[in-house]
């Protein structure tokens, strides 16, 4: 069952913090074809204003461009909403190693600032995103939640912090928070261009438009590459979940494992394609292999995704097909 078939009150309010971005774009336009009202909170630093403007002609659809890092804006964006969906941050390892003081200013106080608003509005359920790489130097395989290892990135850093604050505001506040570790996300709207560009929506821009993609590392890396689709379901189940379940982290993922080079070959054939990759250097902070146990999601969310790697990047390939013409 996917997401289409959770329901809520139909005067439900949410709020998705970062609703400009993939992620939250993707979420305002569910949740508005399911026939809710919906908030949008931006400041367009990562996000774009037309991965939503089409959403901007529906009367339930309001846009509110502004900073998390300013509580006053968040206050006012979370007043009389039901659910909190906080996509807003800044991703990308690299980038947090070359800008880590920018990361701690917008992951960390803004998701808290964020927290706050959601506490003093009496909001039912705060949703929040963290990452697959708080597993840090962790070896385990599957990613288990209660194993982690040390995180090697100030972004992994922001997002654990996160966590820790997510468990705080359900011990002390009684605000139902939910930690939604993201693996690997792709499909429509990621952006694929970029030196921080994901590996997937580059990959496929590159060969698309004739040129050699580079392969960081060996190849060899794992990830559990995730389809956008069930990220939006792992959201809405949170909104649905017990508190019981609240102040917790949890492994959002498809449950496969790929690797890069497998993954580089699968998108060539799928573009009918045979070109050789360049191999560079590994990137520093990134996670050598990921992969999710999402037991814990099923079992107290009842999380059950609906796209493997298969289904989903059929779907994203016919998009940017689209997209990219």
């Amino acid at each position: 069952m996917g997401y289409r078939e959770i329901t809520f009150d139909k005067d439900s309010v949410f709020l998705v913090g970062g609703g400009a971005g993939f992620i939250g774009s993707n979420l305002c336009e569910a949740l508005l074809t399911m026939g809710y009202t919906v908030r949008c909170l931006d400041d367009l630093s990562t996000g774009k204003y037309e991965n939503i403007e089409p959403l901007t002609q529906n009367s339930r659809f309001t846009f509110i461009k502004g900073d998390i890092r300013d509580l006053d804006t968040c206050k006012a964006a979370c007043e009389g909403v039901d659910y909190v969906l906080n996509q807003a941050a800044w991703g990308s390892v690299p980038r947090s190693i070359e800008m880590p003081l920018l990361y701690e200013e917008i992951n960390i106080r803004g998701t808290l600032n964020m927290m706050e608003a959601a506490r003093q509005c009496g909001v039912k359920k705060f949703v929040y995103a963290s990452s697959s790489s708080v597993y840090g130097d962790s070896t385990e395989l599957p990613k288990k939640e209660g194993q982690e290892g040390k995180v090697i990135s100030p972004y992994a850093l922001t997002k654990k912090t996160n966590e820790e604050y997510g468990r705080l505001y359900k011990e002390l506040y009684g605000l139902d928070t939910y930690g939604l570790r993201y693996f690997n996300v792709f499909g429509r709207r990621q952006d694929p261009d970029g030196m921080y560009a994901a590996v997937i929506p580059k990959f496929i821009k590159q060969l698309l438009h004739g040129e050699t993609p580079t392969i960081n590392g060996d190849g060899r890396q794992s990830r559990d590459f995730t389809y956008i689709d069930n990220v939006i379901e792992a959201n809405l189940r949170a909104c649905k979940a017990d508190s019981s379940a609240a102040g917790e982290a949890f492994n959002i993922g498809a449950g496969g494992r790929l690797y890069l080079i497998d993954l580089y070959e699968h998108l060539c054939k799928a573009l009918g394609m045979s070109v050789e990759p360049n191999f560079g250097p590994p990137r520093a902070g990134d996670v050598r292999d990921s992969n999710a146990d999402i037991t814990k999601a099923r079992t107290l969310l009842g999380y059950d995704p609906e796209y493997d790697f298969e289904k989903g990047i059929a779907l994203a390939i016919d998009w940017y097909r689209d997209y990219l013409k």
